[in-house]
């Protein structure tokens, strides 16, 4: 149980940051709401026009972030698998290929369902 102590104490401290930080942002932030705070922001250029109760996102903007996270969260795996090669042997090469073939089986399905069209 020692072990995890520290894990956990990173967690606290990582809970209270957030909180402490949200919860003074709110109290010290400024209170002054206009047309342009309102408007949605959009990488700097003028915002497209929105409904009156709101614009919404397509769901293919979310689906494409999510999938660009999964498969870059995917691939930082095999930093850690090219460095300890030698002394994993063919267990980490077994287990890596069956890794890579997930990865692969997730991919086709996302191209074949049209995950990765732009229109």
């Amino acid at each position: 149980m020692d072990l995890y102590i520290p894990v956990i104490a990173l967690g606290v401290l990582a809970f209270g940051f957030a909180a402490f930080s949200v919860a003074m942002a709110s109290l010290t932030g400024p209170k002054r709401w206009n047309r342009a705070r309102l408007d949605a922001y959009e990488c700097g250029i003028e915002p497209t026009p929105q409904p009156v109760g709101g614009g919404r996102f397509p769901v293919k903007y979310y689906l494409t972030a999510m999938l660009f996270i999964v498969f870059d969260i995917e691939i930082i795996f095999l930093y850690p698998w090219a460095v300890a090669f030698d002394q994993m042997g063919i267990f980490g090469l077994v287990e890596m290929v069956l890794f890579i073939v997930t990865v692969l089986v997730a991919y086709a399905y996302i191209w074949r369902r049209g995950g990765l069209e732009w229109d």
